[in-house]
């Protein structure tokens, strides 16, 4: 993990993000979470690429195993087809197969190691088998609320080789596709300490503790009026190096009026954001 320099502190403060003490931080920071918010509008409404054949697909097994793959392997970014890895190496659910992976490409923040080669595909099919079916697995119990429902998925699915960063967003990606009724209530921010969202919750909010790190993070994200989940591919995307934002395959733009008011939000008033 690349060590990202912060911008030189120019006496920025604001009580939602503590840790701040650069404007350009917090303005990039209003940047991502514009966008992240986007992606997010864009997987309910108009998903792209292989989003919308698991969307579409009609059968839960096979929608539920796309997002995985996806998940798993992640979208490529400056490749004129983001998905094209993912759908060369796609074998049905139905097929009772395991995708050969070697030499797969992968995108930024794919979970796959060549070096474990299928192994945690595998485990996922087990994993799943031994539940009734990836459905069934997921879904839980129908009394549930969506934020049960994320956060027990969240738990059943933490296997060797499925971290945290990926993990989170198959689940968040089927909670916006309409695949299931499932929305996460916080950003799991202990799982895995090196985690890069972790380490920029850390920064961002300017404390380690996990509960206050939880309560900054709903706080922030309430007073942009943006979805908790959000914020976890906006903290991953500004700790990155500048330019080199992942989109997992979005063609989303940060709507403008958006991106002004979480500005305002942080104080930002009439700054200019990408």
């Amino acid at each position: 993990m690349r060590r990202v320099a912060r911008a030189a502190d120019d006496g920025y403060e604001h009580d939602l993000v503590p840790g701040l003490h650069a404007t350009a931080d917090a303005a990039r920071l209003a940047d991502e979470l514009a966008f992240a918010v986007a992606r997010l509008e864009e997987l309910a409404a108009d998903p792209p690429g292989l989003y919308a054949d698991a969307a579409r697909a009609g059968d839960a097994e096979e929608a539920a195993w796309l997002c995985f793959l996806i998940s798993y392997l992640g979208p490529l970014e400056g490749a004129e087809d983001p998905f094209a890895a993912i759908a060369a190496a796609r074998v049905p659910w139905a097929s009772g197969e395991v995708p050969s992976l070697d030499g797969v490409e992968t995108g930024p923040r794919a979970a796959h190691d060549p070096r474990r080669g299928s192994e945690t595909v595998a485990a996922y099919r087990a994993w799943a088998s031994r539940q009734g079916g990836q459905a069934a697995a997921l879904a839980g119990d129908p009394s549930w609320t969506p934020q049960r429902r994320f956060e027990r998925a969240f738990e059943r699915l933490a296997m060797r080789g499925f971290p945290r960063g990926p993990r989170y967003d198959f689940l968040v990606v089927l909670g916006h596709l309409g695949l299931f009724d499932m929305r996460p209530w916080a950003l799991q921010l202990t799982i895995e300490p090196l985690d890069p969202t972790v380490v920029a919750a850390k920064r961002v909010f300017g404390i380690g503790d996990a509960r206050n790190l939880h309560e900054r993070a709903v706080a922030l994200a309430r007073a942009c009026s943006a979805p908790i989940e959000a914020l976890d591919l906006a903290l991953l995307n500004w700790s990155r190096p500048e330019g080199e934002r992942i989109t997992a395959g979005s063609r989303a733009a940060a709507d403008p009026a958006r991106r002004e008011a979480i500005a305002h939000a942080l104080g930002l008033a009439g700054a200019s954001g990408s």
